[in-house]
């Protein structure tokens, strides 16, 4: 028993030595600067709250980047809540988009007409028309919103005409042609069963408290079906053969991927105490549920975490969509490596992600190259629930701060301690694109009764980069669910196109790639939608490249 015991130790000492000088080797700088002031966003999201503790008022919101004008430059949305009971806000709180004007961000929710004034949570982005424009979705507590862009910068609210309203808490969304007839249907997660007339009542230690998601009902989540005419149907029952998408399972994010590589897109669901989802896409329009199967259900203790958010991302390069899912205080960020033959292993410790992620209450999460080293890091927003958390907790704090980690080729992560990362704020939703078209990740994080947070990447590198548009033709105009390969020498980095993902946010659609020192690629792949594969040889470095399907 000793001799085992001392093996073992023997090995994690290597390991943690190995991990230790891997972060010497490999771990770069990335620098960001907040630039909310100087590029004019004034908006302050609002959770309504009043001293009720009313069981939303904590969930606070999304943001979304996409360009919904067709110019060239991604543009911002912020989701609001608006007053509850007993809460007094001057002027109603309505949600806001931001026009990119490249020095400046404008406020044109008011000409475009997308202030919605309901109780903003989610939001995700898809032109479910295929007229060239991306539309808007708002989930809500209560009914959802979509808004229809008409292409002369203003929005039509087409909800009841296209039967998605819904009435339900919902919270992530995600559009995705999961049947490939050229459509975008779209993925509705609700979350509890809740009014305001009966909110719980909790306490810990004697001190009020929000209430945890066990206290009520789960509520069924929504699968959309479009029927190429502005309108959808609710099949929910119909597409899931096993009846899993049906039950309730308090979820909260939502993301699209193929995860096994066959084709056709798979559904990620996030769960809160509840076990994950992972729907696998049966190719035949129906789905099963598989994420007990494929060891993504629970943690690695075999509990059901606290799940906020989610991503899909391929960490170490080898054609393979791995998965995180954030989680409570005191449970680890879940990090899933997937084993290619249908099973996922967790690997958040192992990969440097575990430990760091205890002290922190995560919610918006994705993968993205920060220092076009050509390599996936990772970013997590952090904020606690109870603003008298310190009355509870003997090392909990209602602000927190930020994190990202840097990718070690793959073999593991370090975290950045930026200042700007640094700045303690209650966060949420997190929306990652390159919103001034200079090559890196940019991002956008909405903070719970505050103002957002907009870092611009200004990383010193010479490292070089490609971002590619895809524009469908024969399949949906987004071409989400598109997959494409960069391949550079022995390198093979893949991205698809997707829509919402995270915690309740909607990421630029254009694939950005970082590329090292490179100054071309040797090829670059699109998978289109309908399985047809094109080529393109030598494509040089430093461009934001427009592929359109043939």
């Amino acid at each position: 028993m000793k001799r085992l015991l001392r093996h073992h130790v023997l090995r994690f000492t290597f390991h943690a030595l190995f991990v230790s000088l891997t972060h010497l080797v490999f771990a770069g700088t990335v620098i960001f600067t907040d630039m909310t002031d100087r590029l004019g966003v004034t908006f302050r999201h609002t959770n309504g709250q009043s001293g009720e503790k009313y069981f939303i008022e904590p969930l606070g919101s999304g943001v979304a980047l996409f360009d919904y004008d067709n110019d060239g430059d991604v543009d911002i949305y912020f989701v609001n809540g608006c007053n509850l009971p007993g809460a007094t806000a001057s002027e109603p709180p309505t949600n806001a988009l931001y026009r990119n004007d490249g020095e400046q961000f404008t406020d044109v929710t008011d000409r475009a007409g997308v202030g919605d004034l309901g109780y903003g949570l989610g939001c995700c982005v898809g032109d479910y028309d295929n007229d060239g424009f991306d539309d808007l979705y708002v989930t809500n507590f209560g009914a959802n919103t979509l808004y229809r862009n008409n292409g002369d910068g203003t929005f039509t609210n087409t909800t009841k005409q296209a039967g998605v309203g819904g009435e339900e808490l919902s919270s992530g969304c995600a559009f995705a042609d999961y049947d490939n007839d050229g459509f975008l249907d779209f993925y509705v997660v609700n979350y509890v069963q809740f009014n305001l007339d009966e909110n719980p009542k909790c306490t810990h230690k004697g001190v009020p408290t929000y209430c945890t998601p066990e206290t009520l009902q789960g509520a069924p989540n929504r699968l959309y079906h479009n029927n190429g005419d502005g309108t959808f149907i609710d099949v929910t029952q119909i597409a899931v053969r096993n009846d899993a998408l049906h039950p309730a399972g308090k979820g909260l994010g939502v993301v699209w991927g193929d995860y096994d590589n066959d084709g056709d897109l798979d559904i990620l669901v996030a769960n809160d105490t509840t076990p994950n989802f992972l729907y696998r896409n049966n190719g035949d329009g129906t789905f099963d549920d598989i994420g007990l199967f494929a060891g993504i259900a629970l943690s690695i203790e075999g509990r059901a975490y606290s799940g906020m958010g989610t991503n899909f991302g391929d960490f170490d390069n080898d054609g393979y969509l791995d998965i995180v899912v954030t989680n409570f205080q005191d449970q680890t960020n879940s990090l899933y490596y997937n084993e290619q033959n249908g099973f996922f292993r967790e690997v958040s410790f192992e990969k440097g992600v575990g430990e760091k992620s205890l002290p922190y209450l995560a919610w918006g999460v994705d993968f993205a190259d920060f220092n076009n080293d050509g390599w996936l890091d990772l970013f997590v927003a952090n904020g606690h629930l109870d603003d008298n958390i310190a009355e509870t907790h003997p090392v909990g704090t209602y602000a927190q701060r930020n994190q990202i980690f840097l990718n070690n080729r793959g073999m593991s992560f370090s975290e950045l301690l930026d200042k700007e990362l640094s700045t303690p704020k209650v966060s949420r939703g997190a929306a990652f694109g390159d919103i001034d078209n200079d090559g890196d990740v940019d991002i956008v994080i909405s903070n719970l009764n505050d103002r957002p947070t907009i870092l611009r990447n200004e990383t010193a590198s010479e490292n070089h980069w490609l971002i590619i548009k895809l524009v469908g033709t024969q399949g949906n105009r987004n071409a989400i669910g598109s997959r494409v390969k960069v391949i550079v020498g022995e390198q093979v980095q893949i991205r698809e196109v997707k829509s919402g993902s995270g915690y309740l946010s909607q990421n630029d659609m254009r694939l950005h790639f970082g590329l090292g020192d490179v100054t071309s690629v040797d090829r670059v792949e699109v998978k289109w939608t309908n399985g047809r594969v094109e080529t393109f040889e030598q494509v040089k470095a430093n461009q934001i490249l427009v592929l359109t399907e043939k």
